[in-house]
This record gives structure tokens, C-alpha cells and sequence, in this order.
């Protein structure tokens, strides 16, 4: 018990651990991330950090809890802005859609995803990662109705154009994720223009 206290003090604090994990993907991949790898990173066994995640999946999903507050940070910074619901729009879309290949949010994401329909089980797992689609999808249904309000957009239902359109942005995240040819980021961000345009924009 005394080994365990003295292992909990001396222990880099949470957060900078989920910060390694992150960077580590960045850099080297989620293959490279194991639990050795990210305890030499951070100057602890692959025990302790077990002690604190109990398993690879429960640090992958932190790491992802993680990487969607600061997300979710810039998020609101942007949809606050005093700006044309269109223009705060296009911003919402360019922070979910990846940078490019092997994105590192993008990447946890995918393995949290697959690593999830091994566990179907796991309702706390699942509950969790409905949390994290329910933050931007609530954010973008608040946007759109404030954009209708104001005669900017269409008068759509929002929680099914919402629903519609982060389907969209999630497939072709994917494909730019992934590098699949053909769909680079800029291509990408042009497609979702275009059906913005074609289907929400009002008429001039």
C-alpha cells in the first residue's frame, strides 16, 4: 500500500500523460503507443500506468475525452465569435474535418471506434463516446437554428440537417484520414461547400 501512495505522488499528473499519448501518436502512430513506449515517455512503469487506466482501451479513450476538451474549447471560441452564421459555419466544418493523413485526433478515433464493436458490452465506453458526438452535434443544431432565425440559411429541420450533415463530414473525414486519393482536405472542404450551398444557404 505504502509503494502504491508513494507511486500515485510521484506520478506526472494525468493530464500531462494523455498529453504524451497524444503527442506519441502524432509522431509515431497509435502503433507505436504501448503502454512501455508511453511509461518511458513519461517516466513511469507500464504498471502504474495500468494502476491508473486499467487497460489500452480505457487510456485510448482519456486520450480522446482529452483531445475533445481542447477541441471542444476552440469549438466554442469559434461558434462565439460576432460573425455571420455562415462564416462561423465553414469554421465548425474546418475543425472537423483532419488536416490530412494520419491525423492524430482522427486516428484515436478510429481505433476508439473500432476498438468499440469489440466491446459492445461496455456501456460506459459507448455512453461516453455519445457524449463526445453529442457536444458538436448540439453545438451545430444551435448554430444552424440561430442562422434560420436570422434568414441566413433555409428553413431546414436542424437536428436532421445536423444529423445529415455530420454524417457527411464523418465519411469524408474518414477518407482523408486514411489518405484515401482523391480525397485531400481541400477537395473535401470544397464538397461540403457545395452541398451547404445547394442545400441550407437561403436565396439571395
Amino acid at each position: 500500500m505504502a509503494a502504491a501512495a508513494r507511486a500515485r505522488r510521484n506520478a506526472p499528473p494525468r493530464e500531462d500523460v494523455l498529453a504524451a499519448a497524444m503527442g506519441m501518436i502524432a509522431e509515431r502512430g497509435l502503433e507505436k503507443l504501448t503502454m512501455a513506449a508511453l511509461g518511458r515517455e513519461v517516466g513511469m512503469s507500464s504498471g502504474h500506468l495500468l494502476y491508473y487506466f486499467h487497460s489500452k482501451d480505457e487510456l485510448l479513450l482519456r486520450t480522446l475525452e482529452w483531445s475533445e476538451g481542447r477541441l471542444g474549447a476552440e469549438r466554442a471560441r469559434l461558434l462565439a465569435r460576432a460573425a455571420p452564421a455562415r462564416e462561423r459555419l465553414d469554421a465548425y466544418v474546418g475543425l472537423y474535418i483532419p488536416d490530412g493523413p494520419r491525423d492524430p485526433h482522427w486516428t484515436l478515433w478510429l481505433e476508439v471506434w473500432n476498438r468499440s464493436q469489440n466491446a459492445a458490452d461496455d456501456t460506459d465506453a459507448r455512453d461516453r463516446q455519445a457524449a463526445i458526438e453529442g457536444a458538436w452535434h448540439r453545438d451545430l443544431v444551435a448554430l444552424l437554428a440561430e442562422g434560420i432565425s436570422r434568414g441566413e440559411f433555409r428553413r431546414v429541420d436542424p437536428d436532421r440537417f445536423a444529423a445529415r450533415l455530420r454524417a457527411l463530414l464523418d465519411g469524408f473525414s474518414i477518407h482523408v484520414a486514411v489518405g484515401l486519393r482523391g480525397a485531400d482536405r481541400d477537395q473535401v472542404l470544397g464538397h461540403v461547400g457545395e452541398f451547404l450551398a445547394a442545400d441550407l444557404l437561403a436565396a439571395a
